[in-house]
């Protein structure tokens, strides 16, 4: 599944496939299953947190900011092999803010509807 997003003021493709865990664990050494689950986790509190700015739920560690900028990276690595080959040589040519609020749903949505099957069993 492939999408274009909106990044910095530019238009991205992103590519969802079964490649993409497998990229993603040859170049960061880590599960990309269990990473998206954890963004995933971290967003939505993030999101139904209150507006109390002290609340713990309300932001992302450093950790979770550079999964998602790996993640994105992969995603938009695997629909152009154009685009530099190393994270942050792809981030530092992004004008602006690269904003985690408003990518990460989009990856997100891009992430299940590529694990959606869309073969129909034969047996029933």
């Amino acid at each position: 599944m492939e999408r274009t997003l909106n990044i910095g003021g530019k238009s991205m493709r992103m590519r969802a496939s079964a490649l993409i865990p497998r990229l993603y664990r040859f170049k960061f050494g880590r599960d990309l299953i269990k990473d998206m689950s954890q963004l995933e986790e971290t967003y939505k509190k993030a999101m139904s947190a209150k507006e109390d700015a002290t609340d713990e739920g309300r932001t992302f560690s450093a950790l979770d900011l550079t999964i998602f900028e790996n993640v994105a990276w992969v995603m938009a690595k695997a629909a152009d092999p154009d685009i530099p080959g190393d994270p942050d040589e792809w981030l530092d040519g992004i004008d602006g803010v690269f904003s985690i609020y408003e990518v990460l749903p989009q990856i997100l949505e891009l992430w299940v509807a590529g694990l959606e099957t869309t073969s129909t069993p034969r047996k029933k």
